[in-house]
Formats: structure tokens, C-alpha cells, sequence
């Protein structure tokens, strides 16, 4: 099995502080946005540059010339988060997941990959920071680097875990989120999808959304992937 999670709010809890400043600084820089907070923008679920874009959309900035700049954005918010984020982001582990992790890695045909909105550089480094980067091979997962579409996410996950150039199968594969788009982008592959209500939605959205099932904690979380599995 094929397991696909999300960072935020899923692996890590409150740990997208500096995540976000280092975004608003990428667009005061490239764009001059001087006051990126001031959009209300729902970040969670959402790619960085689908959040980048929604946010330059709103102050007026045309859509050419943020397709011109999105790679000057992409860059500049992984330099900023590279100097801003935490030396340590242990303490930002949702409690008891890093066990669950350990042992799904030990299981025996289990894969653990990523499907994050993240750019794939701030995803690294958050897991670095974390302890968690030993479980998640490089050359694995979906970012918001890939695609600033999510629901071409999992479908890109798939496809870097396969072999002789087949994706591997919808079958076999499950995302792990916690935000009705998480749900959404695992539907648009027609992949299983397994809720935490540990983000900013409660377990009744994420059920709402089409969740299969939904945990409130990592423990129940490593109960449901069991009985799937």
C-alpha cells in the first residue's frame, strides 16, 4: 500500500508560521504586495501557488504576469523559509504520530510518501526539522512545486512510486489529510482517502466531504490504515 500524507495539520501541527511569512515575503519581493496578509485567503488544503495566486489576484495583479513570475515566487519563499523556519520542529509533531509512522515504515509492503501543497524545498526542510525526513525517500511524493492544481497530486505521487513507467495503483493507494480539499484531490485520482480531524476542520466536514473514514488522533489514525491494509 501506498501511503500518501499530508504535512500540515496531518504530520505537523502549528508549524506553518514561518511557512506563511516567508510566502508574504516571496510576494512583497516579486510582486510588491506590500501588505500580503491583509487578503483573506483559506490557505488550508491549498497549494502555495494556488494561495500565491489568489493572494495576487485579489490586489489587482494580472494572471500573465503571475504565470510569468511563479517560478520567482516559488524560489524566493524557499530561500526566505530556509532562513526563517525553526531549527527544531520536534515539538510540532501531532502527538503519537511519529510512532504510527515508525511503525507503518516496518510493515511489510507499506510505502509512506507525501501529497502536500507544500513546495517540495519547505516540505523537506519542515520534515528535516521534525525527525520525520528518514521516512520519506527522496524522489517520492507530490508538491505544490509539481502543480499548483492539488487534485494532480496524488496522480504525480503515483507515478514517481511506480515502476517500469506505470503509475502505481489507484488500488493500492491512499491519501491521508486533513481538509476537504485533501479529500477532493484524492476523489479526482479516484484514490481512497482517510481523514484526521486534527487541522482546522472537524471530523463531520471531512465525512461531509467524502472521507471514507476519519481519525481524531494519530492512534486511530494507525487503526483505521490497519484494517484497510
Amino acid at each position: 500500500m501506498l501511503l500518501l500524507f499530508d504535512i500540515d495539520g496531518t504530520l505537523l501541527l502549528k508549524a506553518h508560521g514561518a511557512h506563511r511569512e516567508s510566502l508574504h515575503a516571496a510576494l512583497r519581493e516579486v510582486h510588491g504586495i506590500a501588505d500580503p496578509a491583509g487578503a483573506h485567503i483559506q490557505a488550508a488544503g491549498r497549494t502555495d501557488g494556488e494561495i500565491a495566486r489568489a493572494i495576487a489576484l485579489q490586489v489587482g495583479i494580472s494572471a500573465e504576469r503571475i504565470d510569468e513570475q511563479a517560478d520567482a515566487v516559488r524560489e524566493a519563499t524557499c530561500a526566505e523559509f530556509a532562513r526563517r523556519c525553526p531549527p527544531d520542529l520536534r515539538d510540532r509533531v501531532a502527538p503519537g504520530m511519529e510512532d504510527v509512522l515508525r511503525a507503518l515504515a516496518g510493515r511489510p509492503g507499506t510505502r509512506l510518501s507525501l501529497v502536500t501543497g507544500n513546495f517540495e524545498p519547505v516540505a523537506r526542510l519542515k520534515l528535516e526539522r521534525a525527525g520525520l525526513a528518514e521516512l520519506f525517500p527522496a524522489g517520492q511524493g507530490g508538491f505544490g512545486s509539481d502543480d499548483e492544481d492539488r487534485a494532480a497530486l496524488p496522480g504525480i505521487a503515483r507515478r514517481r512510486a511506480g515502476l517500469d513507467g506505470r503509475a502505481y495503483p489507484r488500488g493500492h493507494t491512499l491519501v491521508i489529510g486533513d481538509t476537504p480539499n485533501d479529500v477532493a484531490c484524492a476523489r479526482a485520482d479516484g484514490v481512497r482517502f482517510l481523514g484526521i480531524a486534527t487541522g482546522p476542520f472537524a471530523a463531520g466536514d471531512l465525512r461531509a466531504a467524502g472521507a471514507e473514514a476519519v481519525a481524531t488522533d494519530a492512534r486511530g489514525l494507525g487503526e483505521l490504515i490497519a484494517r484497510l491494509g
